[in-house]
């Protein structure tokens, strides 16, 4: 692993990370998000939306990681059924609505049908999330009981196994087609950003320079929650299964505001403990992103540019060109 190519001397570290989804990307600025699209006739579709200003709890170190991780897994959520509606809505057969659905959007309004479903959406990620990845380890570790009394040894097994599980999820999940997909613009994404943090021109070619690796990711933010875990619950002790289980979900607030921290001054540092505390994200991230063509970075681009404009712009939703600029319909003129 070349750091050099990842942790770049006389970069210009910023605040702008995004999300890969299906077909495209969603980049979020100081100001505002772009979701930018490939859809099958190879146009690119854009929806923007001016962020609401934090307030002063989003500044207080160690609290601010916990309202950034909320924040993130909402606007995650959203974006990808938003970018699913979109592709969806791009196929030739119209989608068929259940009668529940239907029902709904006829009682409330489909306003209230779209926050329904991604509320109910996040509701089920974090269901998922608690019981593969907190619930099912310390259940499964309980059974090493029968060779060993030792707690810390016990909660390092289940750390050890969380993580593994975790990897083997990534793996497994990156052999799909689709997810393949993601990757590649996950891997768009990264080289986008570092080149306009290289002031490099924002082109495909200057893009593919870069690696697809990179100190702030998200995939290492997911690793270090994994890290920092392992460690903190070592010192617990080792109660009963429901008090495990209690003390491991009361501490997921203050392990999400360490690893927010430490992300923030891996972006921020290219010191030798940052680049060893960055080594298993990095190497998660192998996984995580693969290297994209010309097109998908030109969707990176575009998404990268939509969200450097001045907050007074208005938000948009339709065609965008590859320079994230909104392409207007052509205007019919008669001629005598």
């Amino acid at each position: 692993m070349d750091f050099s190519k990842i942790f770049i001397k006389n970069a210009c570290p910023t605040r702008i990370g995004g999300q890969a989804v299906m077909s495209g990307i969603m980049m979020r600025g100081e100001d505002r998000t772009a979701v930018v699209l490939r859809k099958k006739d190879g146009t690119l579709h854009m929806k923007t939306q001016i962020l609401k200003k934090h307030g002063s709890l989003f500044k207080i170190p160690l609290i601010r990681g916990i309202f950034v991780f909320v924040d993130s897994l909402v606007m995650g959520t959203s974006t990808l059924m938003y970018s699913a509606q979109i592709l969806e809505d791009d196929m030739e057969e119209e989608p068929v609505d259940g009668k529940f659905s239907a029902w709904i959007t006829e009682k409330f309004g489909s306003k209230f049908l779209w926050n329904l479903m991604l509320y109910f959406s996040v509701i089920i990620a974090i269901v998922f999330s608690v019981g593969v990845f907190i619930i099912l380890p310390t259940a499964v570790v309980a059974l090493c009981k029968n060779f060993t009394n030792n707690s810390i040894i016990l909660n390092l097994i289940e750390g050890i196994l969380r993580l593994l599980m975790f990897i083997v999820y990534i793996a497994v999940i990156s052999l799909m087609k689709d997810i393949k997909e993601v990757f590649q613009y996950h891997g768009a994404e990264h080289k986008c950003i570092h080149a306009f943090e290289n002031n490099k021109e924002l082109t495909p070619e200057n893009c593919q320079f870069f690696e697809t690796l990179h100190p702030r990711c998200g995939t290492s933010f997911l690793m270090f929650v994994m890290v920092i875990s392992l460690l903190l619950f070592s010192l617990l002790g080792w109660p009963n299964l429901l008090l495990r289980i209690i003390s491991r979900l009361l501490l997921v607030p203050l392990i999400a505001g360490i690893s927010y921290e430490i992300l923030r001054y891996a972006g921020k540092s290219d010191s030798l403990l940052v680049k060893i505390l960055s080594i298993p994200g990095l190497l998660l991230q192998k996984i995580t992103t693969k290297t994209p063509d010309n097109k998908q970075l030109e969707v990176a681009i575009a998404a990268v540019k939509a969200v450097l404009v001045p907050r007074e712009e208005p938000e948009y939703e339709g065609q965008v060109g590859l320079d994230g600029k909104p392409v207007l319909p052509e205007v019919e003129t008669n001629e005598d």
